[in-house]
């Protein structure tokens, strides 16, 4: 199994340089947005301490060196909302002019985008690279991925369908049908069907036009809420992650994994637990978010799942008020973090 891996610039203890030089065996892409672009998440150079100019500099090396051991690049434009520039010629030259900068130092293979007038850019004047649709598009059946089938190359799967395993064969058939590529976010820890999550995804995407002195003290991410009740702590396991001990049965449906991991605390973590397809750690501290400080000195112990996880929760078809597994099992798996047995970790593992 191959993974694609979010872009971080370096710290005092990793980089993508040493990541792909140690693990590059088992990554097939690096996805990236570019510096003073919107997207996703957070701008890139907030976290660095470097201007712009050197921001890129850093970027194109480490991804250069990516690119030289084999691993394709995905550049993304994938910001909830451009404003009232969405569809505008100045958005389409800066589109242009953008892609053109990063070709000079390096090959792109592919853009993932939530705006298909992006889409439509790329493929006037970049045909020779892929397009994708972002998880964020939430497409998610053939009906949808019919309507945009002019636009898109490839498409990442609505997360809400990760555990619909018959669901995803059909999506599948029909992307091998009509020449596209399906591809999958693991280990999202956002909630199943979000009611907030437009909303956040928009706020991201003016993150940096936004005024702090105009900012008031709402917090868009609800589910921190939520969850901080005792009460719905279950439903940490009701969304859409996959444990990475079940990685394997999703292998024929996808050439390739996605993992989110550009502002994880610790990508090398993630990705070695899944190279492995296996954990014994808490659960929550793969995923991003995590919602581990909500757990009040406990984990989510990831080896005291029952046995027969995967197939009740591929089957269920999160038909919560009817089964109630995911609460039975809260209780099996959230124990106080010093029962967690930490054995001694080796190589590549941590």
């Amino acid at each position: 199994m191959k993974y694609s891996i979010g872009y971080q610039l370096p710290d005092e203890n990793d980089s993508i340089s040493e990541i792909t030089e140690d693990l590059g065996d088992s990554i097939s892409e690096i996805y990236f947005a570019w510096v003073g672009e919107s997207s996703g998440r957070a701008p890139v150079e907030t976290w660095s301490r470097c201007g712009r100019e050197e921001t890129g500099e850093i970027m194109i090396s480490e991804l250069s060196a990516a690119k030289a051991r084999g691993i394709k690049l995905t550049l993304l434009f994938n910001a909830a909302c451009y404003g009232d520039k969405a569809v505008s010629k100045s958005f389409r030259k800066r589109i242009a002019e953008t892609i053109g900068l990063i070709e000079e130092k390096l090959e792109i293979s592919a853009v993932t985008t939530t705006s298909p007038f992006v889409a439509a850019t790329v493929k006037e004047c970049f045909p020779e690279i892929q397009t994708r649709a972002s998880v964020n598009m939430k497409i998610g059946t053939v009906q949808g991925m019919e309507y945009t089938d002019s636009l898109f190359d490839g498409y990442y799967m609505q997360r809400e369908y990760n555990r619909d395993m018959e669901h995803i064969g059909r999506l599948r058939t029909w992307c091998d049908e009509n020449g596209k590529t399906l591809h999958l976010l693991a280990n999202s820890g956002c909630m199943y069907a979000c009611s907030f999550q437009s909303f956040h995804d928009n706020i991201v995407a003016h993150q940096q036009t936004t005024d702090p002195d105009d900012s008031t003290d709402f917090s868009p991410s609800f589910c921190w809420e939520y969850l901080s009740r005792r009460d719905n702590l279950y439903r940490i396991l009701c969304n859409t992650w996959i444990r990475p001990e079940d990685i394997k049965h999703y292998q024929k449906y996808f050439d390739t994994i996605k993992l989110a991991t550009r502002t994880h605390a610790n990508p090398r973590k993630v990705l070695s637990a899944y190279k492995r397809q296996y954990f014994p750690g808490n659960l929550p501290d793969l995923l991003e978010p995590g919602f581990s400080s909500l757990l009040d000195g406990r984990i989510i112990d990831n080896t005291r799942f029952p046995d027969d996880w995967f197939e009740r929760v591929t089957g269920c078809n999160h038909r919560c008020m009817d089964y109630g597994y995911c609460k039975s099992v809260i209780d099996k798996v959230l124990v106080p973090v010093s029962d967690l047995y930490s054995p001694v970790y080796h190589g590549d593992s941590y």
